[in-house]
């Protein structure tokens, strides 16, 4: 127990340091906006709605929050600015609990599936194969056996990026170099898996194109070559966003929702931005949840999202 304990508060520390500079830049935009005021008033809000936008929770969320918060004051009649916080707290948290996916309280709870399949996709500089590398460090921390799948083949970097990763980590990997054909790079690490009882494979993607229908067409076929070994996989398919790119992590999403089924986000660099209110927005516009945050350049610095512990962080003192 005390060994979790420690753990825990590492974890948490990690977490409030990560989210420092999202804080400090909201709150103190959100603390000039209120000053001198006693009340939440139509001004308030007009300042606390631009507070939201500029901290790039996105214009739909905002008024999402925005409305909810003028039905409490015109229900309540009377809400002091001291209880604002509390009150955007709670809103923040329901929108982010609503799509938060509890299926992984943590790296090493038990899968649903073996083997666990994860095809990882983003466009290229958006910490993509890094998140890769820290996923393999943290499952196999936890105790699980991890394979990856070089099936980023067009570009020679990404390979030797992802091989790095798999030395650095301890974990095998499959790889036929630049222009393999991606599909066969899955299947043959399908293949991999399957004859070495493997626990989790994550496996790499072309980070181009992702407005076009070529990635969308690459994106299905390594999907249906995969499901000939695997039926069901991938069971994730992990969309990686840099969350200091604000709105263009958010136009991100809406290129990759659109050409395959996301079912899980990411979101790297928190530490190095104040844009940290894009999980909000990105959360609630897209049904997705946030299954991963990256706080940090150490290998540890990657944990499973937590909506609960992110809102309280985010709100701490």
């Amino acid at each position: 127990m005390g060994l979790f304990s420690f753990f825990s508060k590492e974890k948490k520390e990690t977490l409030n340091k990560g989210l420092e500079k999202t804080k400090t830049s909201f709150f103190s935009r959100l603390s000039k906006s209120i000053i001198g005021k006693s009340t939440v008033d139509d001004e308030v809000l007009d300042s606390l709605e631009e507070t939201l936008i500029m901290s790039d929770v996105g214009v739909d969320t905002t008024l999402k929050i925005i409305e909810n918060i003028q039905q409490r004051v015109k229900r309540d009649k009377y809400i002091g600015i001291s209880e604002l916080n509390s009150i955007l707290k709670s809103e923040i948290a329901e929108l982010l609990n609503q799509h938060h996916d509890n299926e992984f309280a943590d790296f090493d709870a038990p899968l649903t599936k073996k083997p666990y399949v994860i095809l990882v996709v983003g466009v290229n500089g958006v910490g993509k194969t890094t998140t890769i590398g820290k996923l393999a460090y943290q499952f196999k921390k936890a105790g699980k056996n991890v394979l990856l799948g070089a099936s980023d083949t067009f570009r020679a970097a990404a390979v030797d990026q992802l091989t790095i990763w798999s030395e650095r980590v301890g974990v095998p990997i499959v790889s036929q170099g630049m222009n393999a054909d991606p599909a066969s790079v899955a299947y043959d690490t399908l293949q991999s898996a399957l004859s070495k009882d493997t626990d989790v494979v994550l496996i790499d993607t072309a980070g181009r194109l992702h407005n076009k229908v070529g990635l969308m067409n690459e994106l299905t076929k390594i999907k249906k070559v995969m499901q000939k070994l695997v039926p069901d996989a991938p069971h994730e398919v992990l969309l990686v966003l840099d969350a200091s790119t604000g709105q263009n992590a958010i136009e991100q999403a809406r290129q990759f929702t659109a050409a395959t089924e996301v079912n899980a986000l990411a979101l790297t660099k928190l530490d190095g931005t104040a844009k940290g209110g894009v999980i909000v927005g990105i959360s609630d516009q897209f049904k997705i949840p946030v299954r991963y945050i990256g706080l940090g350049e150490q290998m540890t610095d990657l944990q499973v999202f937590n909506a609960t512990e992110f809102v309280d962080s985010l709100f701490e003192n």
